[in-house]
C-alpha cells in the first residue's frame, strides 16, 4: 500500500516525546513490511528548525520523510509550502494517517484527504481529554473541536486508540464518530550494551541506590508533583525525574523544597537518551508514571520490557495492563494512595522482581513494533477497501 503520514514534528525533533518516536517506529516497521510509507511533517524544533533538507523526502531508516517550513504561527504548525503538496498528491495514496489533533497540518491533511475521497485514520495522541481541555486553553480549544476537529473526526474511516482509557475519553464527546479502533503503541527492544562514559548527572542520580524513575516530558500534565508529595509519606524513598523540561522542572524542584523532601528528588531536566536513559532503567527499582491523563505510556512500557515494575495511576492508559498482568501496582491518584505503593514495593525487592519479570515477558509477547503494524496495516487496508462517499470539498 502506498501511505501518507501527516504529522506536525518528527526526529529529530525529540524534545516533544513519546509521540515523536512511536509515530517514527510504527513507520519504520510498516516501511519495513513492504508499504511505501511517506510522512509529511514541519521542520519546526520549539524556538528553531531542525537541520534537516526542506521540500525534498528524506530517507529515514527506509521512511520518506519531508520536512516543510513554517514560519508563521509555528505554535499551529501553519505551513502553506505542506498545504499544498497534500492537495497536489494525497489522491495518490491508498490510506491517510493524521498523528495528533488542535493543529493545522491534521486539518490541511483531513481536508485533503477528503477532497481526494482517500480514507483517513487519526490519531488524537492522548489530546482529547475532557480534563486537560478544561485546564488548558479551554475557550480556544473548545471552539477549534467545535469548528475544526469535530468535523474532521467526524469525516474520518477511522478513528485510532491506543488504550480503552483513550477511547472512553474520545467516545465521551458524544459526537457521531466512526469505528474506534484500538491499537497499542509498540515498545522497542533495549539496545545493546554500551561501554559509553555515562554523563555526571546520571552517575550522580544513581549512585544513591534503588529509586523511583520518572521519565519523559517534565510537564504538568505528567502528574510528577503527585510523586514529590508522596515521598513525605514515604521517607526511605527517593525519587529520579528525567526528560526534556517542559517549563516545569522549576516548579518541581521548589514542590521538593517546600516539602522538605528535596534531597530525595534528583530532576535532570534534559534530554536522555543512549547509555545514560539504559543506566538509569538499570538502577531504577521501581517505575512511577502518575499523569493526570496518558493514552498510553510509552516510557511506562520501557520499563516494563527492561524489568522494571511500574506504579501507575488510573487516568494513564496502560494501568489496565499493569492490573490485569500484576507487573506494578494501580493506585489512586493521592499522595498517601502513591506513598502506600511505594513503602509496599520499596520494602520488598522479591516482589518487585516477580512483577518487573511478568511485565517483561507480557511487554516481549505483545507489544513489538512488528505485530503492532500488521494491526495498523490490517486497518488500513479495511479502510481502504470500504465504500466510500464521493469526493466532498
Amino acid at each position: 500500500m502506498r501511505l501518507l503520514h501527516v504529522v506536525p514534528t518528527y526526529l529529530p525533533a525529540v524534545r516533544y516525546g513519546g509521540p515523536i518516536r512511536s509515530v517514527h517506529a510504527l513507520c519504520r516497521e510498516l516501511a519495513a513490511a513492504g508499504h511505501d510509507v511517506q510522512v509529511f511533517t514541519t521542520s519546526v524544533d520549539g524556538p528553531s528548525d531542525s537541520d534537516v533538507p526542506l521540500l525534498v523526502p528524506v530517507d529515514v531508516e527506509g521512511v520518506k520523510v519531508t520536512y516543510f517550513p513554517s514560519r508563521v504561527l509555528r505554535r499551529l504548525y501553519w505551513s502553506p509550502p505542506m498545504g499544498r503538496a497534500l492537495a497536489a498528491s494525497t489522491a495518490g495514496f491508498d490510506a491517510v494517517h493524521l498523528h495528533s489533533v488542535f493543529l493545522w497540518p491534521i486539518l490541511a491533511g483531513a481536508r485533503a484527504a477528503r477532497a481526494s475521497g482517500v480514507p483517513y485514520v487519526i490519531s488524537p495522541r492522548g489530546m482529547l481529554v475532557p480534563e486537560l481541555i478544561r485546564r488548558k486553553s479551554r475557550w480556544i480549544k473548545e471552539a477549534w473541536i467545535r469548528l475544526v476537529d469535530r468535523p474532521n473526526l467526524e469525516g474520518a474511516a477511522a478513528v485510532h486508540a491506543t488504550s480503552a482509557v483513550e477511547a472512553r475519553h474520545i467516545a465521551s464527546f458524544g459526537w457521531r464518530l466512526p469505528p474506534i479502533a484500538m491499537i497499542p503503541h509498540g515498545v522497542d527492544d533495549p539496545p545493546p550494551p554500551s561501554q559509553a562514559a555515562l554523563s555526571p548527572d546520571v552517575v550522580a542520580a544513581i549512585s544513591g541506590g534503588p529509586m523511583v524513575l520518572s521519565f519523559g516530558r517534565l510537564s504538568w500534565e505528567k502528574g510528577l508533583d503527585r510523586v514529590i508529595a508522596a515521598l513525605a509519606e514515604a521517607p526511605s524513598v527517593r525519587a529520579v525525574m528525567a526528560g526534556d523540561d517542559g517549563g516545569h522542572a522549576g516548579f518541581l524542584a521548589s514542590e521538593a523544597a517546600r516539602l522538605g523532601v528535596a534531597d530525595r528528588v534528583t530532576i535532570i531536566a534534559r534530554h536522555v537518551s543512549g547509555a545514560d536513559k539504559e543506566a538509569l532503567f538499570a538502577a531504577a527499582r521501581l517505575f512511577a508514571m502518575t499523569s493526570l491523563s496518558e493514552n498510553f505510556g510509552i516510557a511506562a512500557f520501557e520499563a516494563m520490557r527492561r524489568g522494571v515494575p511500574v506504579l501507575a495511576t488510573p487516568d494513564v492508559g496502560m494501568s489496565e495492563i499493569v492490573r490485569d498482568t500484576q507487573a506494578g501496582m494501580v493506585v489512586d491518584p493521592t499522595p498517601s494512595a502513591i506513598a502506600e505503593g511505594l513503602r509496599t514495593l520499596f520494602a520488598d525487592p522479591e516482589l518487585c522482581r516477580r512483577r518487573g519479570e511478568a511485565g517483561r515477558i507480557h511487554v516481549i509477547d505483545h507489544y513489538g513494533w512488528p505485530a503492532v503494524a500488521r494491526q495498523m496495516a490490517d486497518l488500513y487496508r479495511r479502510i481502504a477497501g470500504a465504500p466510500r462517499p464521493g469526493a466532498a470539498a
